[in-house]
This record gives structure tokens, sequence and C-alpha cells, in this order.
């Protein structure tokens, strides 16, 4: 079992692991952790937001976006803590995809599904 503390260690450790300029350009959107989202309990994670490319002039003032990324659900795929990083890693880049404006069916298509 992976203590809530740990989990955040490693969710930080695949933030640190994307790219810096794609890092710098997220914009307005704060990582979080939770264990399971309430009404969708095998959800490995989850953009609640305004993507990069949806937004207009008009975006201003709103709310930092969501993504949230799921304990147990990322734990009950993983054998151990090594195939834990690797669902982790996979998880937030699919969430940034979508913060990015990249949609489920490409994300499918390049193996980050």
């Amino acid at each position: 079992m992976v203590s809530a503390a740990r989990f955040d260690e490693l969710v930080a450790d695949a933030l640190d692991r994307i790219p810096a300029p794609l890092a710098a350009a997220m914009d307005n959107v704060v990582v979080l952790t939770g264990d399971a989202h309430p009404d969708d309990p095998d959800l490995l994670g989850l953009y609640e937001g305004v993507p990069l490319t949806e937004r207009t002039h008009d975006y201003s003032g709103a709310l930092p976006d969501r993504i949230t990324l799921y304990r147990d659900p990322l734990l009950s795929i993983s054998a151990d803590e090594a195939e834990l990083v690797h669902e982790v890693l996979v998880t937030v880049v699919h969430e940034i995809a979508h913060h990015f404006g990249i949609e489920e069916d490409a994300l499918h298509r390049l193996g980050w599904g």
C-alpha cells in the first residue's frame, strides 16, 4: 500500500519529468490528488477546465483548471511501486494533454490512453 504522502511524491516526480518548455506553457492549472472520484471510482485522472486551445480573449480571472490523479484506482492497476510510477506518469501526461486541448482519441492513437 502506498500512502497518500508517497503518492503525492510520485505525482510530483512525474510532473518533474515533463519537459521544461511544456511545463512552462501550462497556464492557470493546478494538479491535485485524491483517493477516488466520487462518481467513477475506476477513473485514474481527470482534467477539469478550459483547454488552452479554447480560451478566448475574455478568459481572465478564472479559477485554475484542475488535474486530479486518483490514488486508489492507480494502485489497483499497479502490481508494484515501479508499475505505479509508470501509471502515474502516463496519467499525468494524459491529463496535461487535455489541458493543451488534445482529445481522448488522439491520446489513444499516440499510446497515452
